[in-house]
């Protein structure tokens, strides 16, 4: 089993910086990927960002490109989410997710691990 612990959330106001964190402890060679998802009110909870373990590689969502920064420190098995530029739109319960393997990293569904979610308010 892996444990994620997210954290970092908080309440800023638009055009302001917040950034998060997630450790992973347990069986961490189990996987591959971390990333962040999030879920605002009423919607689904929708893929924002990932990273590969191995090479660092990163993935976004076109709507954070340029704006959020995902990084990873491997000795510390945590990944971190730099998020600037905020406005009222990313406004969610933001979660780290790690799928098993090399399941696919951006749905959801195919995750198997997931952090119990950090708030991320964004005050226009």
């Amino acid at each position: 089993q892996v444990q994620l612990e997210d954290s970092g959330g908080g309440l800023v106001q638009a055009g302001g910086s917040l950034r998060l964190s997630c450790a992973a402890s347990g069986r961490t060679s189990r996987i591959y990927y971390m990333g962040w998802f999030r879920q605002a009110p009423g919607k689904e909870r929708e893929f924002v960002s990932a990273i590969s373990w191995s090479d660092g590689g990163t993935y976004y969502v076109d709507s954070v490109k340029g704006r959020f920064t995902i990084s990873r420190d491997n000795a510390k098995n945590t990944v971190y989410l730099q998020m600037n530029s905020l406005s009222p739109e990313d406004t969610a319960v933001y979660y780290c997710a790690a799928p098993e393997g090399l399941r696919s990293w951006s749905s959801p569904r195919t995750m198997d691990y997931w952090g119990k979610g950090t708030l991320v308010t964004v005050s226009s």
